[in-house]
């Protein structure tokens, strides 16, 4: 596939955050971009906003007829999230079109550019939009693919006018092999998508095969303790090449120094909160010293951060009520998150509303999770969110709840959970999880500000 013969993309599935990414790439391109996804979101009606047209219904017949014969100006784009059965994807191959997955869209894009690749099970969306942010607001420029939406441009893809582009590689269904970077990071390696690779092993052979896939001449950035050869090592807190310490809060910021034995950075003040989010500054300031972009413009540039939509956002922060949401969903991911809202609010009682992403995750980890679950002091926990799974037998949210130690702790309704935050107002309250529970957060800003 030719990029610069492509005038027309079809994209099934176009509301995930990384198929959304591609349709707005190919429309600041000039071409034609439609796409169906099963439901509406914020996301998808931004898209339609932006004049690329959405449908929701799998039928065939509201494919433009602009797409029914294959060639190669047109290029169809799909998710593996989407059902085997879907009638638009049968559709496309049933009419002799070749299909490409988004990650080999990404890859074919990213080749031939001086690329960043950010992996790992969690971190990689924070650290690859911190490294975005900081090329942008450093003057460097880059172009950039991320799993999640700026909060800084207020969208998940940026535009440069240079060869560099940063990209979220993302491990699920070995997507991230598609890529071939310059300067590649893993931020983490626990175990998840056991569904894709059966188990931990398997998993990380695959980050070690992305590891090897780096360009001749090329860095490779890891957490410390990762079971990988070779490589720069980064750590808050801990002996690694690249390291942060002297980790502070004041007035309700973190800041911190960077050293690497060759630069020394003081004084850092970092825009968002977390210990965890410090050790994803220290990835992107090597990765930023890397691409020669100066000490002061990084310092002033993670300054100005202001993180990602979902990343342990504050939807509500006054005197009355903090709100924090967050897109956590792995057992490391909840303890990292509430270890950091625990240490910027000492003392303040800690209400939680998690909602379990996958069956499969939940069967696998049920242990993990009640171990996290367990830091909170309150803790309201909603039905599993299936996303591309069906049911299991006996995996449910119970699973969960019946491990915990906690003692302040119910199942209950999304509209159920909306109605106790009404009554009870928690002075702290944290929402966390990938599925749908994001639909709560404005409903639940209201019943804390309802007075």
């Amino acid at each position: 596939m030719e990029l610069s013969n492509i005038k027309r993309v079809y994209l099934v599935g176009i509301g995930g955050i990384g198929m959304s990414g591609l349709a707005r790439y190919f429309h600041h391109l000039g071409c034609v971009v439609c796409g169906y996804d099963k439901t509406s979101t914020d996301l998808t009606g931004d898209l339609q906003k932006e004049g690329i047209p959405v449908i929701f219904d799998d039928n065939a017949g509201w494919i433009p007829s602009a797409f029914h014969t294959p060639d190669e100006s047109t290029l169809i784009i799909f998710t593996p999230a989407i059902p085997k059965d879907s009638v638009i994807l049968n559709f496309f191959k049933d009419s002799g079109f070749e299909l490409f997955k988004r990650s080999q869209v990404l890859g074919i894009i990213s080749r031939g550019k001086f690329t960043v690749g950010v992996a790992g099970t969690h971190g990689k969306t924070t650290t690859s939009t911190m490294i975005a942010h900081i090329l942008k607001d450093s003057g460097k420029d880059c172009s950039a693919f991320l799993g999640g939406i700026s909060t800084n441009y207020h969208t998940n893809v940026l535009y440069g006018k240079n060869n560099i582009v940063v990209v979220e590689a993302d491990e699920y269904d070995r997507s991230f092999l598609t890529l071939h970077p310059d300067i590649a990071i893993i931020t983490s390696m626990d175990a998840d998508h056991l569904d894709i690779y059966g188990d931990k092993d398997h998993l990380a052979d695959s980050f070690r095969l992305f590891a090897s896939q780096i360009k001749p001449g090329g860095q490779l950035i890891h957490k410390t303790g990762l079971p990988l050869e070779g490589g720069l090592t980064y750590a808050a807190e801990m002996e690694a090449d690249a390291q942060a310490s002297n980790i502070r809060i004041e007035n309700g910021d973190f800041y911190f120094d960077f050293t690497n034995g060759i630069v020394t950075i003081p004084g850092i003040k970092l825009g968002i909160p977390g210990t965890h989010n410090v050790e994803n500054a220290v990835a992107a300031i090597e990765s930023a010293l890397m691409l020669d972009v100066s000490p002061d413009a990084i310092k002033s540039a993670l300054g100005s951060f202001a993180g990602v939509k979902r990343r342990f956002e504050y939807i509500v922060k006054n005197n009355h009520h903090i709100y924090i949401d967050d897109y956590a969903h792995h057992p490391e991911e909840l303890k990292a998150c509430i270890r950091s809202v625990k240490r910027l609010y000492p003392g303040k009682k800690l209400t939680a509303i998690f909602q379990p992403h996958l069956y499969t995750r939940t069967r696998d980890f049920a242990d993990g999770f009640a171990e996290a679950l367990d830091l909170v002091d309150e803790l309201l926990i909603l039905d599993i969110y299936p996303a591309r799974e069906l049911p299991i037998e006996g995996v449910n949210a119970d699973m969960i709840l019946g491990r915990m130690k906690l003692q302040n702790k119910r199942k209950c309704g999304k509209q159920e959970a909306v109605e106790i935050v009404k009554n009870e107002k928690p002075g702290l309250l944290l929402t966390v999880g990938a599925g749908d529970i994001d639909q709560l957060v404005q409903p639940l800003k209201h019943a804390l500000q309802d007075v």
